[in-house]
């Protein structure tokens, strides 16, 4: 009986020792998937999609150029021209399709460029102070996304985060360190720490 006892307290002590030693382990990084993306800066790699705002410059037409919000069907409704598809599209990629409406029939040789005006939210969740959407800043690693949450919860695992990205309709997740850059539309989960 003696050693039944002995043998069940050996057996807690140890299962008790191998979960507290196991919130001090930290998961290993899995930003291959997340990394193959996309490299160079935001503006040269960056497709449009729901949420983000747009500055249209129809050169020598005032009443055209405008700020104009890409809808969830990935376009955008212009005065004269109606709606055109720009989701999944560069700046440059954009521009050429608002050439290509206004030039058949409505503007002779029209020049557009296109520019984002507001890149459209990130999304962050889990052990933060205020979880939600929040407007994307340029230069935003996880850390800063989370200082933009409030901070990090009281039983927050400080650092690492997961981090799902949408790559033109495939989403991509990979567990990252907390200076990760963050693109928009990207979602962020703070992990609980296990002890």
């Amino acid at each position: 009986m003696t050693a039944m006892v002995m043998n069940r307290r050996a057996l807690l002590f140890t299962l008790g020792s191998t979960l507290a030693l196991g919130g001090c382990l930290r998961p290993t990084f899995r930003t291959g998937e997340l990394d193959a993306t996309g490299t160079g800066s935001i503006a040269a790699r960056y497709t449009l999609a729901a949420g983000d705002k747009l500055r249209v410059i129809v050169f020598g037409q005032d009443n055209l150029s405008n700020i104009y919000a890409v809808d969830g069907a990935g376009r955008i409704a212009m005065p004269l021209i109606g709606t055109v598809q720009v989701g999944g599209q560069t700046t440059g990629q954009a521009a050429r399709s608002v050439e290509a409406k206004l030039a058949s029939g409505f503007v002779r040789e029209p020049h557009v460029t296109v520019e984002v005006d507001a890149y459209r939210p990130f999304y962050i969740l889990g052990e933060v102070t205020t979880s939600g959407q929040y407007p994307f800043v340029n230069g935003m690693t996880v850390e800063t996304a989370v200082a933009i949450a409030a901070g990090f919860g009281p039983r927050a695992a400080r650092d690492y985060a997961v981090l799902t990205r949408d790559t033109g309709g495939n989403l991509v997740s990979g567990i990252v360190p907390m200076t990760y850059s963050v693109r928009p539309g990207d979602t962020i989960v703070i992990k609980e720490r296990f002890f």
